[in-house]
């Protein structure tokens, strides 16, 4: 008995190593703005995104475990001998890699606004300090180590928002409508304020993160079985969207009593004015206790991302281009994974000691993430329907195919949204608010139907013949 409770422990601890990864300065800033400009009202992006993500997440680890490969191996192993073998691998690198060491700056930065929060030390000295504790924790050589580590961060990150969210007394009825009733609310006239489609697929698209599939799916111990994989995979995420969703009452706590008109006068200009709106609030409510707790929820959630990030990039690159000729030089501490490893840190840390982020490789990331989650996305929903690669046992029942027909929508709605950000920002370009949500909800539906029939006829065939599990054997 306590073998098995020891089990699900660890198990939940390694898992949380995704909640490391999506939960980071992103999530904290898209939550906070949430809670202040619409209080519980968008919670139900959240609790969407989190379903979503144990979806996609638990997709990826049962094609694991039954093929014994990685998502990045069982992609290069699918497309093997295709032509569009170079086009895809070399997508799916420049979003995880580039996208890594763009967002690592933030990351780091996150970290440091967490503690500048806390204490009146210069940020450089902070940025340093972040760099010598991620070079600490990858001392470890075993993934499984690191995971565990970050997963305990988790924990304590979890601690110190729930108990913030808890001890600002939210509204428990708007709380449960905001989670479970979809709802878009009215636009606030305000000009800084986030538009609220926007706001909505930030929400998503901070959780449902392309590397984190990468990070999961190779970090994974092929000897797990389905049931102690969907155990700890689905406490530990849902364990993540539960801060998040504490965030946004966070954010809340800050404008809650306010009338709508109140609302509107709020400057929220760039992210030093959003600290100080925070810092003034929590000050208030809770005094310093509430104040240093956020602080460190802020550090832990942009220290445990600046880990991930490294870490997913060159999982994913070993995971794609590790072979037999080449294995002993992916290997933990081998050079090329280490490299990889040194190579994100560094740029983060390059441009955090600068203070600034570098925005073309953000928006060159943001564009070719656009691209690879939906592609991920088809490719978790094909296989998984695949009786050559999965035998017919394995396959994915209806009610499961449904919802991930609905997350195949969302991904492809970001997708588009991310290029379309890319691509305006890039050209200097200002569109009226929500101007492309319609034309993004039709397209991102008419294709997704197109794909789930032609993964359906697929299946229909697959199982026609023989089911082996074709992709592991070959």
């Amino acid at each position: 008995m306590r073998v098995k409770i020891k089990k699900k422990i660890l198990s939940i601890l390694f898992w949380s190593v995704l909640a490391a990864a999506f939960i980071g300065p992103g999530t904290v800033v898209s939550a906070t703005q949430a809670g202040i400009f619409y209080n519980f009202q968008l919670m139900w992006a959240l609790v969407f995104s989190t379903f979503a993500t144990i979806l996609l997440q638990e997709a990826s680890a049962r094609i694991t475990i039954h093929t014994q490969m990685n998502l990045g191996e069982a992609i290069a192993k699918q497309f093997e001998h295709k032509s569009s073998k170079k086009f895809i691998l070399f997508i799916i690198i420049v979003a995880i890699i580039l996208g890594c060491a763009a967002y690592e700056t933030g990351n780091i930065l996150g970290a440091v606004a967490g503690m500048t929060l806390i204490f009146d030390i210069p940020g450089n000295y902070f940025v340093a300090a972040v760099g010598v504790l991620v070079l600490i924790i990858f001392a470890f050589k075993a993934v499984e180590v690191i995971a565990k580590i970050l997963g305990v961060v988790v924990f304590l990150m979890g601690g110190a928002f729930i108990y913030i969210a808890l001890a600002l007394d939210p509204d428990w009825g708007q709380i449960v409508s905001g989670s479970f009733v979809p709802q878009i609310p009215e636009p606030l006239n305000n000009p800084h304020a986030p538009s609220i489609g926007m706001l909505i697929l930030a929400l998503i698209g901070t959780t449902v993160v392309p590397y984190d599939l990468f990070l999961g799916s190779g970090a994974l111990d092929k000897k797990d079985t389905i049931s102690e994989m969907r155990f700890g995979l689905a406490i530990a995420i849902g364990l993540g969207g539960l801060i998040s969703m504490s965030i946004i009452g966070i954010g809340d706590a800050v404008t809650k009593n306010m009338a709508t008109e109140a609302k509107n006068t709020i400057n929220i200009a760039n992210l030093e004015d959003l600290y100080a709106l925070m810092r003034n609030s929590l000050e208030y409510d809770l005094g310093s206790v509430g104040l240093y707790l956020f602080g460190f929820g802020m550090f832990a959630a942009g220290f445990s991302s600046a880990v991930t990030s490294p870490l997913a990039s060159a999982i994913t690159a070993k995971s794609l281009f590790s072979n037999k000729y080449n294995k002993h030089k992916w290997e933990g501490k081998a050079p090329y994974f280490k490299l990889i490893i040194i190579g994100v840190l560094s740029v983060g840390l390059t441009f955090g000691f600068l203070g600034i982020k570098p925005l073309p490789a953000i928006l060159m990331a943001q564009a070719f993430n656009g691209l690879i989650l939906p592609l991920i996305a088809v490719f978790l929903i094909y296989v998984i329907n695949d009786s050559k690669v999965m035998g017919k046992a394995n396959l994915n029942g209806w009610v499961s195919n449904i919802a991930m027909g609905v997350v195949l929508f969302i991904t492809i709605m970001l997708g588009f949204n991310q290029i379309t950000d890319a691509v305006t920002n890039a050209l200097d370009i200002t569109l009226e608010e929500n101007a492309l949500l319609t034309p993004l909800i039709i397209g991102s539906a008419i294709i997704s139907l197109l794909i789930l029939l032609l993964i359906y006829r697929n299946r229909i065939k697959s199982q026609r013949h023989e089911p082996e599990n074709a992709l592991a054997n070959s």
